[in-house]
């Protein structure tokens, strides 16, 4: 009799347990998060289905592990959709079991859910015609269909079994869902019950964010289409670990690329010059490596400021000047983007970035003839160095898309020993890395490095604390360091046999922490070094004409002898060609072409303004005393912006697209 008493009292005060602690309640919604993520496999494994003669997917191994990678993204799109769904589930308000309420949440969990889960089923027909998951590229140009209703009924008509299997699982989902019902119970308001309700609520917030951003990491950033390139072998496989909704939410705000009709082919063809074609040099095969440097802007480098008037003027990077004497430099170099990797598609690429990054638009996904590509069909070992976690900033996604062969990051360096514990290893050991790695290579290769270490949070390791001038903001004894390790991999790697048969290319992706007034003025935002460096010293001199990332790629092609067209939307640096020097890039909420005495500043349809090049501050507007130079410069920008949206909208970026 006392045990029955025991057990019921255990009983009942398990129960009461329960409610305050509404175990029930996140079963539950547990339970039908989990559903999403079933239905999102089963709409992973009906679209491999539908397109398995362009999805390479050559065993049930590989269909699993891509589909585990899938994972990321089904919970990104997942949590995205379930957002409402999820916090009026969780919040504590004391009705939240009541029948009413539970119906208002099974409203909102399907209208959400199958509104988004059948993006999935349009792609079943829809990917063999753009061999890409839908965006919201896709859904503008539906915008522009004035017969929206007759195509839809043709659809249905033509292609009635998709509609069959979305209902079938819409029917199925809501089957299973209504199987497990939250138990109804009236929670008298106390302090338990708010207490474990806020509690909960802050944890599943915080599970909630990491699923939106992909991890917890703080070397990354959120994921988007770029990443699903991380995992592949074949480009088609990205599309298998993507899901369609993600591609649509990921791209929601991120497409300004639309076309626009502002000059004629000729035109493009004479002021841009879209495919190059050089015969300058003897046909060679250097090696070339490129250095990218995090945020190590031209403000820190002594030999690019030669001209600055600012009597207090003092740089940081002893050993890059040094180097510089020896070097064509350009000083008057610039940025094509604003982010890393913006300055990735810029210097291997040629595509700069606007508005929008090219990068986490609708369209990177597609074959790019690029520095990597040309290389490759010469015959080079191609490859990417970059000490954060594989796939940080994007890289390793876009780098397959660019087709590198081999990426090595903070995983292949494999000793967490040198990890800075925020971004990767530090650019000393990686760079000694670099070399070691390069020298095991055989020649020719192309190789790029990506610097970590100039970078928030503005520390350097333990040993090289007071090493470094501390200068006048934190970033200034970071550059010390990235330039000290600079100086010992040039030192290790002119011992190797590679060395003096090699090109290398020094730029910063961005700037960083500025400090010289000089440097916050708008046409000084986003200026970085430009560095060519041969050890047999062919190319030297200071060059103090216009120069951007975009000009890198056909640079060197032309010092190679490379001897066939190329797409590039950029200008050799060393040659007298019919475009003349100029930088194209987005800035103060415009484009902004510059050119030979003047800055254009352009709305996407027309010149808003011009500015002597002197101008640095923008502040003297020109416009109402327009000149014949004036008129070309903005003619020119509008060639260029349109043949950028052409080619990149209806992907034409290799010089057989013209």
């Amino acid at each position: 009799m006392i045990v029955k008493y025991v057990v019921l009292q255990y009983k009942i005060s398990n129960f009461k347990m329960n409610r305050f602690l509404r175990f029930n309640e996140y079963k539950v919604l547990i339970y039908r998060i989990l559903l999403a993520y079933v239905f999102y496999f089963v709409a992973r494994v009906l679209f491999f289905i539908y397109n398995r003669n362009l999805i390479k997917i050559d065993s049930v191994s590989d269909f699993f592990q891509l589909y585990y990678h899938g994972l990321s993204f089904d919970t990104t799109t997942i949590i995205y959709i379930n957002l409402l769904f999820i916090v009026l589930s969780i919040f504590p308000l004391i009705v939240n079991t009541r029948k009413g309420y539970q119906k208002v949440l099974f409203y909102i969990y399907f209208v959400t859910n199958l509104l988004a889960y059948s993006a999935n089923f349009i792609d079943f027909i829809y990917y063999k015609y753009t061999f890409n998951r839908s965006t919201r590229a896709s859904l503008d140009t539906l915008q522009n269909e004035s017969n929206k209703s007759t195509l839809f009924f043709n659809f249905l008509i033509s292609y009635w079994h998709v509609f069959a299997l979305f209902f079938i699982c819409a029917f199925l989902w809501i089957y299973l869902y209504k199987k497990v019902r939250v138990a109804h119970h009236a929670p008298a308001p106390s302090v338990k019950y708010f207490a474990f309700s806020v509690v909960g609520f802050l944890f599943i917030s915080t599970l909630c964010i990491g699923g939106i951003r992909g991890d917890f990491k703080k070397s990354t950033r959120p994921i988007n289409l770029l990443d699903a390139s991380r995992y592949v072998t074949n480009a088609s496989q990205a599309d298998f670990v993507l899901n369609t909704p993600f591609a649509i939410i990921r791209t929601w705000n991120t497409n300004t690329f639309k076309k626009v009709n502002l000059v004629d082919k000729a035109t493009i063809d004479t002021l841009i010059e879209p495919i190059k074609f050089y015969k300058n040099n003897p046909k060679t095969k250097p090696n070339v490596v490129i250095l990218i440097l995090e945020s190590y802007a031209r403000e820190y480098i002594s030999a690019f400021n030669k001209d600055s008037k600012d009597p207090k003027y003092r740089g940081y990077s002893p050993f890059v000047d040094s180097l510089a004497q020896h070097s064509l430099i350009f000083t008057n170099g610039y940025a094509n983007g604003y982010k890393s990797i913006h300055g990735m598609s810029s210097v291997i690429a040629g595509i700069p970035s606007f508005k929008d990054a090219f990068t986490s638009s609708p369209y990177p996904k597609q074959k790019i003839e690029s520095l990597v590509s040309i290389l490759k069909s010469e015959g080079y070992d191609t490859s990417f160095f970059h000490g954060a976690p594989n796939g940080s900033m994007g890289f390793l996604g876009f780098g397959n898309i660019l087709g590198y062969d081999h990426y090595y990051g903070k995983t292949e360096y494999n000793n967490d020993a040198d990890f800075d514990g925020s971004w990767g290893i530090w650019d000393e050991p990686f760079m000694q890395y670099f070399n070691k790695t390069l020298s095991q290579k055989k020649a020719p290769f192309m190789a790029t490095l990506f610097s970590v270490s100039s970078h928030e949070p503005y520390v350097v390791p333990a040993q090289y604390e007071g090493k470094f001038p501390k200068g006048d903001n934190p970033m200034h004894q970071c550059i010390g360091y990235t330039d000290n390790s600079l100086r010992k991999f040039f030192n290790a790697a002119k011992k190797e046999p590679w060395y003096n048969n090699t090109i290398f290319v020094l730029v910063a992706d961005h700037d960083n922490l500025i400090y010289y007034d000089e440097y916050y003025k708008d046409q000084n935002l986003h200026t970085v070094p430009i560095l060519f460096y041969t050890p047999n010293q062919k190319y030297v001199g200071v060059n103090k004409d216009w120069a951007q990332q975009i000009d890198i790629y056909p640079t060197l092609l032309d010092m190679m002898g490379y001897d066939k067209p190329f797409r590039s939307w950029g200008r050799s640096l060393i040659s007298e060609k019919k475009v003349p020097p100029f930088v194209m890039r987005y800035s103060s909420d415009h484009y902004q072409m510059m050119s030979g005495n003047y800055i254009c500043t352009f709305d996407g349809e027309k010149a808003v303004g011009f500015y002597k090049k002197e101008d640095k501050d923008l502040k003297h507007n020109l416009i109402g005393q327009r000149n014949a130079e004036m008129n070309l410069l903005e003619k020119r920008c509008k060639a260029f912006l349109q043949d950028y949206m052409e080619r990149i909208i209806d992907k034409k970026l290799t010089s057989k697209d013209k």
